[in-house]
C-alpha cells in the first residue's frame, strides 16, 4: 500500500488531539487519545513519553496559541498584556490546571516565554535573585484569577442567617462583572507592590560590562 500523503501520527498532532479532548470537556487520557486518532495506544508510545509526556506536549501547544511576544514594551505594560492572556487561558482550560501545575516545565515554547518574561524584568531593573520570585507570583495570580473568571456565576450562597457576608452579596455585581472587577482590583495590588519593590532594590548591574545601570 501506499504511504499516506501526512502522517499519521506526530508528537504536535498527539497534542493537538489531547487538547481538543480537553477543551470539549472529555476525558484526554492516552486510551481516549489513541480512539480519537484511530490509532491502537501502544502507537502512541513510539512519539510520546507516555501521558506525562503529552501532558507537555498539550501545555506547549496551549502556551503558543496564548503566546505573547515582547515588542519593546515597558515591563507594566508586559507584565499587564501577560496576565490578562493566561487569565482567559486557564479560564478556558480550568480542568488542566491540576494537571500542569504538578509538573516540571520542559516544553521549547513554554520555556521561551518564561525567557520573555525573565529578560523584560531583568531589564526592567529586578534584582536576578528576586525575578524567579517575581515570575512564580505573577504565575498564582494568573492561575487564581483565571479559576476565579470560570468560576459560576454565583460564588458563595450562605444556607442560613450571616452578619455581613449576606448583605454584601445581595448589592454585588455577579459572573464576568464580578470576576473582571475583581481582577482589575488584584493587577492595580499587584503592579503597585512591583513597582514599589523596584523603589527599594538595589541598582541593576549590566551582566556584561559590569556597570550600573542606573
Amino acid at each position: 500500500m501506499p504511504r499516506p500523503s501526512s502522517p499519521l501520527l506526530s508528537p504536535e498532532i498527539i497534542g493537538s488531539a489531547g487538547l481538543a479532548l480537553a477543551r470539549a470537556g472529555e476525558p484526554f487520557g492516552v486510551n481516549a487519545i489513541a480512539r480519537e486518532l484511530g490509532v491502537r495506544p501502544s502507537s502512541l508510545y513510539n512519539h510520546v513519553d507516555g501521558m506525562e509526556g503529552i501532558l507537555e506536549l498539550m501545555r506547549g501547544q496551549l502556551m503558543e496559541g496564548y503566546r505573547i511576544q515582547w515588542q519593546g514594551e515597558h515591563w507594566e505594560e508586559f507584565v499587564l498584556t501577560v496576565l490578562r492572556t493566561q487569565r482567559r487561558m486557564y479560564a478556558d482550560h480550568p480542568q488542566l490546571v491540576p494537571l500542569l501545575v504538578g509538573k516540571t516545565i520542559t516544553h521549547p515554547a513554554v520555556i521561551a516565554a518564561y525567557d520573555d518574561l525573565a529578560s523584560v524584568l531583568v531589564d526592567g531593573g529586578f534584582p536576578d535573585d528576586e525575578v524567579l520570585s517575581v515570575i512564580a507570583v505573577i504565575d498564582a495570580f494568573a492561575i487564581g484569577f483565571g479559576l476565579d473568571l470560570a468560576s459560576p456565576d454565583e460564588v458563595w450562597q450562605p444556607g442560613g442567617p450571616t452578619r455581613t457576608l449576606g448583605c454584601l452579596i445581595d448589592g454585588a455585581e455577579r459572573g464576568t462583572a464580578r470576576a473582571d472587577r475583581t481582577f482589575e482590583l488584584g493587577v492595580g495590588l499587584l503592579l503597585d507592590s512591583l513597582r514599589m519593590r523596584l523603589i527599594d532594590a538595589p541598582p541593576a548591574v549590566d551582566r556584561e560590562a559590569g556597570r550600573d545601570l542606573t
